[in-house]
């Protein structure tokens, strides 16, 4: 194999002559699939045959974050509300025949499991029910926490929620599952796909909403949670639900709101989700419990379930770097005291900081983070710079942008 150029590989230190690296399985990540009893599953992370750590490994970053929030003693926990669509596959030709090869290839012709517009509606469950089974089988099957799952509001669209666990158990959780759920699904003649926004007129979009909480490591308390208010404080104030360690963590996501946000909707299909009155954030603010702002704090005093709920993301997004993100921008405004403003009461009225509205405007936004590009380390971040900046190179060069998201997504995610 010649490996590439010279210098080609310069900003990947390691990979200059395409070297090998060595797969190390955790053992204890062993599952059998409940669909192919004779086939397991193993995570595994990445290492150079000199026993280097490679050095852009995702699941290492996350780790990294976690333990520079433990040495201020604190620990996340995490629970993931999930939402995907499932279609029954009509025909699969475009997947099967080599004479359509190409890659990424074209997705199988589909049909939806349900018509949806009926928010958590019983009419729609006997048709959805055999796809549904298959992922509550799959996920209880691999030991996946699931606490709901349940036909969502959009044509084929479908939620899936999980128990609280710490950080790590969460993001390896939500690639477990994504993974394996597709793959359950796609063996009964489902189509699975965690793409933002499927290629079809009025689909609802799909977003990832991210409940994370601070713990205390020396009592295991939540410790987002107050005891009273702060006194003197207003009801939109963050200190009258929040902790000063809450509040200051809620003030670092909004800070880097915009500059993490290619971490939390990375696929150029996904900025379309950021529209008013649809149940997704537009604009940087926070709410008590208000679902239309990008971050929705849930719980208030004495409440050990206090948290926030970040409703950026989209499920196709990677979930180390999504979580990575999330503690790196909290731990700033931990370590710098920040204090957010007033809570929102009418996030599409506001004259907020508005959200990037595409893939182009979120890596600008890193571009101008210089915080947060110190603190996940300029490598990294020039490294997920270069692949998502080729591929908004390659989306607005695309002559058709719907024919490339039906392969690159719809075919993929």
């Amino acid at each position: 194999m010649a490996g590439f150029p010279a210098r080609g590989a310069a900003d990947l230190p390691g990979f200059g002559q395409a070297n090998n690296v060595v797969l190390l399985p955790d053992p204890a990540s062993f599952r059998v699939l409940p669909w192919r009893p004779s086939t397991g599953w193993l995570r595994a992370q990445a290492w150079f045959a000199d026993g280097r750590p490679v050095p852009f490994d995702s699941r290492r970053l996350l780790q990294r974050a976690l333990q520079r929030l433990a040495a201020r003693g604190y620990g996340l926990r995490c629970g993931l509300e999930v939402e995907f669509h499932i279609y029954r596959i009509v025909d699969d030709g475009a997947q099967t025949d080599p004479r359509c090869a190409a890659w990424p290839g074209e997705p199988p012709a589909v049909r939806m499991i349900h018509p949806g517009y009926q928010l958590l509606s019983e009419a729609w469950l006997d048709q959805a029910d055999a796809a549904l089974r298959i992922v509550r089988q799959t996920a209880q099957g691999l030991g996946l926490p699931l606490s709901s799952l349940e036909a969502e509001m959009g044509p084929s669209q479908v939620e899936a929620v999980f128990d609280v666990t710490d950080a790590l158990t969460a993001a390896d959780n939500m690639v477990l599952f994504r993974n394996a759920v597709r793959m359950a699904l796609r063996e009964a003649g489902y189509h699975a796909t965690f793409m933002c926004r499927p290629p079809f007129a009025q689909i609802m979009s799909s977003g990832w909403h991210l409940h994370q909480s601070l713990v205390d490591l020396a009592t295991g308390a939540n410790a987002m949670c107050r005891a009273a208010p702060a006194p003197d404080c207003a009801p939109s104030d963050a200190r009258s639900v929040l902790s000063d360690a809450g509040a200051h963590y809620l003030a670092g996501l909004l800070a880097h709101a915009r500059g993490m946000a290619v971490f939390c909707t990375p696929t150029a299909n996904g900025y379309g989700r950021f529209r008013p009155h649809a149940l997704a954030p537009q604009s940087v603010q926070w709410g008590r419990d208000n679902r239309g702002a990008m971050l929705r704090v849930i719980g208030g005093c004495g409440d050990a379930a206090t948290r926030i709920e970040n409703r950026i993301g989209e499920p196709a997004a990677n979930p180390y770097l999504y979580l990575a993100a999330q503690i790196e921008a909290g731990l700033d405004g931990l370590e710098r005291g920040l204090m957010p403003p007033p809570a929102t009461e009418d996030p599409y009225g506001s004259t907020a900081t508005p959200l990037p509205t595409s893939l182009g405007e979120a890596l600008d936004a890193l571009d101008q983070d210089t915080a947060l590009a110190e603190r996940l380390g300029h490598d990294w971040v020039a490294y997920i710079r270069q692949i998502k900046g080729l591929e908004w190179q390659r989306y607005t060069a695309a002559e058709d942008r719907e024919a490339f998201e039906r392969r690159e997504y719809f075919s993929r995610l």
